[in-house]
């Protein structure tokens, strides 16, 4: 329970003097609040509704002084109200679902959400921050070319600078020239613009999928054989050019390690796969990209151990072509395991090709 500071002469249960029952509960609330203000204590105003910080405002406003005896008798009033206080709630269906947040499923959280016209908001610039380059890039196609120059000017510089590579030439340079213009823009409209964009983040339907349809799809095809791949491909590029290009981008084959993942990061693949797994590779390696991803690794690890692979792989026997193919899947794995954990980070297929 936060404590108080100490008030000279006032004590818990001490009788209270006749003024303090002439007060009304505002005037008492402004007498603590500039009590607890001129203590040096932080007050976390801010938090209350928008008409009781106006109220709260006006009242310390109109009031000029009380005596002593009515300060200590209020303030006195005021911890016995603590003291007595045994548990409290939310107080609101809004602060209700936050402190239920992840506590309750995504689908009930949303109906009442809806139910209630409560909006999941809290700071709305720090969850469109967050959101990822595919739904941004469905915000800018949405909006007017103002709105989205204020968008772009809330994102960090980095993500900012990728989401403009993204669009077509003309487009990022309207935003740009309009970024020109978002000098004279109020703060005040800067947060409705925000508020506008998460309401509309609120109002869609919760999705039964978190990744992207692409993403799922490359996922699949990453471990299926290269030929049902590369069929599977040219199938799709017949049906939608676009989706197919996506899938591309979220395939990661053994092929793209050399060109996605950093040298220094190379020694983390011994660490994880095994060195059966990594000779039989080296054995089995039949393409020009798979043989240079064998030399990638070779070539970034200890020359001690790089002989030792070669020298295992040689005392192999021929190996079928599917344990070959699943000896690189394992790889694969590895390499999106690290990448999950955090401990690489992958170039995108782009900075690859460059």
């Amino acid at each position: 329970m936060t404590q108080l500071p100490q008030v000279a002469g006032v004590k818990a249960g001490t009788p209270q003097p006749a003024p303090v029952k002439n007060l009304s509960r505002r005037a008492k609330a402004a007498i603590v609040v500039q009590f607890i203000l001129k203590e040096g204590a932080d007050v976390p105003l801010s938090s209350l509704p928008e008409d009781l910080q106006e109220q709260l405002t006006h009242l310390l406003g109109e009031m000029r002084y009380i005596d002593r005896n009515t300060m200590n008798a209020v303030i006195s009033e005021f911890t016995e109200e603590l003291d007595s206080v045994g548990l409290s709630f939310p107080g609101g269906i809004a602060d209700a679902l936050s402190a239920l947040d992840g506590k309750i499923s995504a689908q009930t959280a949303s109906r009442l959400r809806k139910e209630a016209g409560v909006c999941q908001i809290g700071d709305p610039w720090k969850r469109i921050a967050a959101l990822p380059q595919a739904r941004l890039k469905d915000l800018v196609r949405s909006e007017s070319i103002h709105v989205v120059a204020v968008l772009v000017s809330k994102l960090d510089v980095t993500k900012a600078a990728e989401l403009l590579s993204s669009l077509p030439g003309e487009q990022a340079r309207r935003i740009t020239y309009a970024m020109s213009m978002t000098d004279a823009v109020t703060p005040d409209a800067v947060d409705r613009i925000g508020i506008s964009l998460a309401t509309q983040l609120d109002a869609e339907p919760p999705k039964a999928f978190r990744s992207q349809p692409s993403e799922r799809v490359g996922a699949i095809l990453n471990f299926s054989r290269a030929a049902k791949r590369d069929e599977l491909l040219t199938a799709l590029d017949e049906e939608d050019k676009d989706f197919a290009e996506e899938v591309r981008k979220s395939i990661f084959t053994f092929a793209h390690i050399a060109e996605r993942m950093n040298p220094i990061d190379a020694p983390k693949l011994t660490r994880d796969v095994d060195q059966d797994t990594l000779a039989r590779i080296i054995k089995g390696v039949e393409t020009e990209q798979d043989q240079a991803v064998v030399d990638f690794i070779l070539s970034n690890i200890s020359k001690r151990l790089a002989e030792g692979l070669r020298e295992a792989a040689e005392d192999l026997p021929q190996l079928k072509p599917k344990d070959v193919e699943a000896a690189m899947n394992a790889v694969v794995l590895a390499v999106r395991t690290l990448e999950e954990a955090g401990e690489i980070t992958l170039n995108s297929p782009e900075e690859g090709d460059d």
